[in-house]
């Protein structure tokens, strides 16, 4: 199959939303691609930068895009920007749901962390979830069936911070919320140096459980027009259940994972 520059783009960077997106409407897969990479590039901000100065720099300068793009102005040369100007242009993309997961970015940059479980849900739901509900605009969801949307994308975002966590260590970050890991005797400090220990891997087994648990009552009657943009749930139940098991969820997805998202997508059910 011959991908355009941000297909190809979304799918070296995010498979999992890239297989998700194969499932839109084929007039709707552009602009879905294109929130994919605009998506993966708010991700980054945090991820590169030398200290969290700089991420918030990096997130204003995807804010000035949106803003430039609003102002008729011409597009940023970047593989990501110029593409995103031309979806806002068109009215392909929603920059009032854009803007938002800029916004929702910015506590990746707070120097100690995400303090608070609410806190942390609040994150999920602006930055996963505001995908989701973005995603939704895009294929012509109203603003009540893109909201549903939303606590399925932060399901999604869960499974993917717990299963990241030795990633996240690695880069010497931890997202997982302060008072959950004082409650279990652990600090992002911790994290970042022991990302293997028992503990931790107790509460991430113990936060899988309660996102599943979740889940079960999360409504999932969308449109079958929006389906693309709730696949991605299938992958998050399933990421859920092995950690919760305390099963590691290896990477990158297997025949199984790949096969259950097709099916649902087929189905137009998940």
């Amino acid at each position: 199959m011959s991908l355009s520059p941000i297909a190809a783009f979304a799918r070296a960077h995010d498979p999992d939303r890239f297989l998700a997106a194969l499932f839109a409407p084929p007039e709707k897969r552009e602009a879905i691609f294109t929130l994919i990479d605009f998506n993966h590039e708010l991700a980054r901000a945090r991820e590169v930068a030398s200290h969290p100065m700089a991420a918030l720099i990096r997130l204003q300068w995807w804010r000035d895009a949106l803003e430039e793009a609003l102002a008729g102005k011409q597009a940023r040369r970047h593989e990501v920007a110029e593409p995103l100007h031309a979806a806002i242009t068109a009215g392909s993309l929603d920059p009032v749901a854009l803007g938002a997961m800029i916004d929702a970015r910015e506590a990746e940059a707070e120097e100690a962390g995400i303090p608070t479980e609410v806190d942390f849900v609040a994150w999920l739901r602006g930055t996963a979830g505001g995908f989701a509900y973005a995603a939704g605009l895009a294929l012509g969801g109203s603003a009540e069936e893109a909201e549903k949307l939303r606590a399925l994308g932060a399901a999604y975002g869960l499974a993917g911070v717990l299963r990241s966590v030795t990633a996240h260590a690695a880069q010497g970050r931890c997202l997982l919320p302060g008072d959950r890991l004082a409650a279990a005797g652990l600090n992002a400090e911790a994290v970042i140096s022991a990302p293997a220990s028992p503990a931790l891997a107790a509460l991430c087994a113990e936060m899988a459980a309660e996102g599943l648990e979740a889940l079960r009552t999360a409504p999932r009657d969308v449109p079958k027009g929006l389906i693309a943009a709730a696949l991605p749930i299938v992958l998050a139940a399933r990421d859920l259940r092995r950690l919760a098991e305390g099963k590691v969820v290896t990477m990158p997805r297997g025949v199984a994972d790949r096969g259950a998202v097709i099916w649902a997508g087929w189905r137009g059910r998940v």
